[in-house]
């Protein structure tokens, strides 16, 4: 097995694990290999540091791969994607880009636009963006109606 450092073409880093570097170059070309945070398929190897032992960490159990499976990374864990959980992504992806289709992009103002919308300060209207976990419960403790989006978007 071979780790690489990928990168989209969207500056996005993560790692996969592939059984040769051949096995690389066949899924790239098939188009199989696809950024974990923004959905593209437009991946290529990143330049790498070589891998240094280290000894103060647990040694990582092994894997086994099944044969309608890639590797995958985010950067902190390696997860096996399968054709089954690959179809899922595409409609996850499709998902978001229907729902955010018509949605006005707030960016990080999303919290403080979706309380205007639900106090009716501002025109009622579909949003979309960012916030964190905590200001998220809030507004739904609020009782202000939000919905987290499925990731694969180009603004993930």
């Amino acid at each position: 097995m071979i780790k690489y450092g990928l990168e989209c073409d969207k500056g996005h880093g993560f790692e996969g694990w592939f059984q040769s570097s051949a096995g690389f170059d066949t899924q790239k070309k098939r188009g199989f290999i696809e950024c974990p945070v923004c959905g593209s398929i437009n991946v290529d190897r990143a330049i790498m540091a070589p891998a240094v032992a280290r000894t103060d960490k647990l040694p990582v159990p092994a894997r086994t791969a099944r044969p309608d499976a890639e590797w995958v990374s985010s950067g902190t864990d390696v997860t096996i994607l399968s054709s089954e959980e690959r179809e899922l992504r595409e409609k996850l992806a499709e998902l978001r880009k229907e729902m955010t289709k018509d949605a006005d992009d707030v960016g990080d103002e999303f919290a403080e636009e979706a309380r205007r919308i639900h106090f009716g300060e501002t025109k009622p209207r579909q949003i979309y963006g960012q916030t964190s976990f905590e200001e998220a419960r809030e507004l739904i403790e609020e009782g202000v109606d939000i919905f987290p989006l499925p990731p694969g978007g180009e603004h993930n």
